[in-house]
């Protein structure tokens, strides 16, 4: 077997497993969503200002994991499908659906399966949300699934972690000052490889699937796939926010949930938005 499909089995397993205690815990508000209507999840919701109106669109959400940001997208008026590699998640993301009286389409594979699933050239919009490129080996491969998903015109949409951020040290017990880049930022062909036993959300479960393997890309890999493939950047903005504590003990959340350093938030870039459409 390819190390990579030895790499993507087991990141499988441990999103099968975790995907029943992220649909329970109160950092995704599966209940809340559920029901209100008219309520967004909180990364959708911040990505609304640079998303605008997207009605009537035909979008598909790689790699959409339990699906509380692709029911918030078809509340914005796109018929969505949300794909992703882990049967446990779409069985969470269509019970959301079916329970907040959604007309979501669910497909399993992964994100190099998604135009043998889904055919090519059939979609207005894709989007991929925060926290989901590092799980692939390739942005190359990655690009070339985007551009070939879409049609002439069609639009990309993606808000993730920065590469930098993904790159730091380790900061607990670290103080502000000595943040220090410690993992690689451009992409490599071995994973980073990770024998954390929790999980980013609150949960009492305790799991066993371990460890996970992610690869970092790099902006310029990233800006350079998607022109490869035929994608023109349309727009691109870096934020000082991430909708998680990346960086435990030195962050502070707003209002709209979003985590910022305390002190000293324009050293550090801890997301961006990039946007591109495919040429005709």
């Amino acid at each position: 077997m390819d190390d990579n499909l030895e790499f993507i089995a087991t990141n499988r397993a441990n999103w099968d497993e975790r995907a029943p205690a992220h649909a329970a815990s109160p950092g995704y508000e599966v209940a809340e969503l559920i029901a209100d209507p008219t309520r967004l999840s909180g990364v959708v919701a911040f990505d609304v200002p640079l998303l605008g109106d997207v009605r009537g669109l035909r979008g598909v959400h790689l790699q959409c994991h339990i699906g509380t940001d692709t029911l918030s997208l078809s509340r914005l008026g796109a018929r969505m499908t949300g794909l992703d590699f882990s049967g446990a998640s779409l069985a969470e993301a269509r019970t959301i659906a079916d329970q907040a009286g959604a007309e979501i389409d669910y497909v399993e594979g992964t994100v190099d399966d998604a135009v043998g699933l889904l055919g090519a050239g059939g979609f207005d919009l894709v989007y991929t949300g925060i926290g989901a490129i590092g799980w692939l080996p390739r942005i190359d491969d990655w690009a070339r699934t985007v551009a070939d998903l879409l049609r002439p015109g069609g639009r990309l949409f993606i808000r993730e972690g920065h590469p930098v951020l993904w790159s730091l040290a380790d900061v607990e017990g670290v103080p502000e000052a000595s943040l220090t880049i410690a993992h690689p930022y451009f992409e490599q062909v071995e994973p980073q490889v990770w024998h954390g036993e929790g999980t980013y959300v609150e949960t009492d479960v305790e799991f066993t699937a371990r460890p996970s393997y992610e690869w970092n890309h790099g902006l310029g890999e990233i800006f350079t796939a998607l022109l490869r493939h035929g994608m023109e950047i349309t727009g691109f903005v870096e934020h000082d926010s991430v909708p998680w504590e990346a960086l435990p003990g030195l962050m502070v959340r707003d209002a709209l949930g979003e985590f910022r350093l305390r002190e000293g938030r324009e050293r550090l870039a801890m997301s961006y938005t990039l946007q591109a459409v495919k040429r005709g």
